[in-house]
């Protein structure tokens, strides 16, 4: 153990729930502390090589501290980021807000949220003038193939809410050049210079260009900078006698632990995160409440592909989401509603693709070969070869050219259940059979848009494995007015029985968001951060 510090606040994680926490802290005078387990990643530093990949992966037990954390459940598999900006730095930019009939409570023994939209509109306009998103404009629709196919496809599926959802992305304007440069590199806290969106597809793998208006460029881009401190990791913590909270924290990066001690202890190391470290310390909490671990849900998350499309798609041209179509449920808007978006990827991925596709290429090649090699004995020479090299690029390049990722979300199940292995390790008891019927629905939404663009939704491998993952945990620390019904107040984020102790990230929503979570989850850290404030 080393230094020891006092804060009014420590906040653990920098996502969307600890950068907004910090932000609002900070603003009402508190002496904050954030701490993220994670490194900064400015533009330029993104991992886009295989190589660069694997050694981008969250793997502390064999000294790799990367930005992709990958947990691996029965039934469900979860994908999350470590890195300063939490999980905006590998999301799709939509900031959509929760729908008023999506907080409405329903039938049976579902979670309900303890406040309504209206409670938090002041939270999401809140959070919406810091981050300002912005759809996609229509002079960039028009280049890019794959949003318009895909709103169109929506609207002939029958679904005529479809929109360009709110997007956190810096656009060129009309008649200006892609990636041109903007704001000053002293803007921000990479001290990096900027560029406006270049339509790579690359917003999951990290944006190389700064495009993304992601929380290291907005929320903590306005924190003091010494607030900040990269590389650390909180493992326990426990209560004071006289108040306060004691925290032992480890440096990955000078490879030491110490501890600090704070008035207010606040987690947002996000729905897997912030379970653990509770569950982890529970021998210093005894007044946890019971509803500890329930309420778990991947959002309803859903991949699949609409395949061999009959109009030219490219995938890899644009942003990775540009439109979204809401489904709703007229028996119960909130039970089997969902949201369908397209999807996009790199240029990279494509190759990869195309490579994994060899098979077919080596036989398009070689029935090409048997044809130059025909012509050159008859001719001796080649005439023109273009065309026949074209075929072969073209053997599996029009798969990818005309296919479309199509992701859904929605109100699955809140039903996952939470608890640490004899090992200490982190479990999560989900069934697929309860959410079958969800995701079913959802799975029908998708083969109606790809049957408008003259394709068909193709079941991945997991799909065949009654398995699914989730880009968007939410849950395992349900906020409830009691600790009958929830494991944190609705108004606060202090966990029941504990003062000073708070959890204000994905992990207090009491069920599925329904759409994409991140600006409910910012907007519940404001309202949390109003109430602390007062």
């Amino acid at each position: 153990m080393g230094e020891d510090r006092a804060f009014d606040a420590v906040v653990v994680g920098s996502g969307f729930g600890g950068s907004v926490m910090a932000y609002r802290l900070e603003q009402c005078g508190q002496k904050v502390r954030l701490l993220e387990r994670g490194r900064p990643w400015a533009p330029g530093s993104f991992p886009r090589t295989p190589y660069e990949f694997a050694t981008a992966i969250w793997d502390p037990a064999h000294g790799s501290h990367g930005l992709l954390d990958v947990w691996s459940f029965r039934g469900l598999g979860a994908l999350v980021s470590s890195g300063l900006g939490g999980g905006s730095l590998i999301y799709a930019n939509v900031l959509l807000r929760k729908e008023d009939a999506w907080f409405k409570e329903r039938p049976g023994p579902q979670n309900p949220w303890p406040f309504s939209y209206n409670d938090l509109v002041p939270d999401y306009a809140a959070v919406e003038k810091v981050i300002a998103p912005t759809r996609y404009p229509e002079h960039l629709q028009e280049i890019t193939p794959k949003a318009t196919a895909f709103y169109a496809a929506a609207k002939a599926a029958g679904i005529q809410d479809t929109e360009w959802p709110p997007l956190a992305i810096t656009f060129s304007e009309r008649g200006e050049e892609l990636g041109r440069p903007f704001d000053k590199p002293s803007d921000n806290v990479h001290r990096a210079q900027r560029y406006t969106c270049r339509l790579v597809g690359e917003c999951d793998v990290g944006c190389n260009f700064g495009s993304k208006d992601s929380l290291d460029f907005t929320y903590l881009s306005k924190l003091d900078r010494d607030t900040i401190r990269c590389r650390q990791e909180v493992k326990s913590f426990r209560p004071l006698e006289d108040g306060g909270w004691h925290v032992d924290v480890i440096d990955h990066e000078e490879e030491r632990r110490y501890a600090i001690t704070t008035k207010r202890l606040i987690l947002s190391a996000g729905a897997l995160g912030s379970p653990y470290l509770l569950l982890a310390n529970r021998l210093w909490l005894p007044r946890l409440s019971r509803r500890l671990g329930t309420g778990f849900t991947g959002n309803g998350d859903l991949l699949t592909f609409a395949s061999r499309c009959r109009q030219l798609i490219e995938p890899a041209k644009g942003p990775v989401i540009t439109a979204a179509a809401h489904v709703r449920d007229g028996d119960d808007p909130a039970g089997g509603s969902h949201v369908i978006e397209d999807g996009g990827y790199s240029a990279a991925f494509a190759m990869i693709a195309q490579t994994l596709s060899m098979p077919r290429i080596a036989v398009a090649a070689g029935r090409v070969e048997l044809k130059l090699l025909g012509e050159y004995l008859r001719h001796g020479r080649l005439d023109e070869p273009g065309f026949e090299i074209r075929q072969i690029l073209a053997a599996d390049g029009h798969r990818t050219a005309h296919s479309l990722p199509l992701l859904g979300m929605g109100n699955e199940p809140a039903q996952g259940r939470m608890h640490l292995d004899d090992r200490g390790k982190l479990q999560v008891e989900w069934s697929f059979k309860r959410a079958r019927p969800y995701f079913d629905r959802v799975r029908n939404s998708m083969q109606a848009i790809a049957a408008q663009l003259g394709g068909r939704a193709a079941s991945n491998i997991l799909w065949r494995l009654n398995a699914v993952v989730t880009v968007h945990p939410v849950g395992g620390c349900p906020m409830g007015a009691t600790p009958a019904d929830g494991v944190v107040h609705p108004d606060t984020g202090e966990v029941h029985g504990h003062p000073g102790l708070h959890v204000a990230d994905g992990s207090v929503m009491p069920r599925s968001v329904g759409v994409n979570p991140s600006l409910t989850i910012a907007a519940v850290a404001n309202r949390f951060a109003s109430g602390i404030c007062g």
